[in-house]
């Protein structure tokens, strides 16, 4: 049985420099991503139960777009800023998991109209 040599990570706090070794449960994480603020994921699992907007139209910040049902629970999914959309990738009853995009949008050309 070959015996793994330990890698060693540098890393330096306050002008201080020291070395450790990462957990094997540190490095199976999952990697952290910076959302895409285009997309509208779910943030848990649910049911869809109400979708009151079409594909291409101009959706103002604060309003509603969305509503997942979650353990006997309505959530809101309201609009995060003012932008049109893209593409609806889910549909009325659907049950989708955690994480599942739901929403792609698009921003708003000014000139447009």
């Amino acid at each position: 049985m070959k015996k793994e040599t330990p890698e060693y990570v540098q890393f330096a706090v306050t002008a201080r420099k020291y070395k450790t070794l990462l957990t094997k449960k540190y490095l199976n994480r999952k990697v952290w991503v910076d959302p895409n603020p285009f997309e509208i994921q779910s943030f848990i699992p649910g049911t869809i139960v109400q979708i009151p907007i079409k594909e291409g139209h101009v959706v103002k910040e604060g309003e509603l777009i969305l509503i997942v049902e979650a353990m006997k629970m309505r959530n809101r999914i309201l609009m995060p800023f003012t932008a049109r959309i893209k593409k609806i990738n889910v549909v009325l009853g659907e049950r989708v998991p955690k994480d599942t995009l739901m929403i792609e949008l698009e921003p708003v050309d000014s000139k447009k109209k």
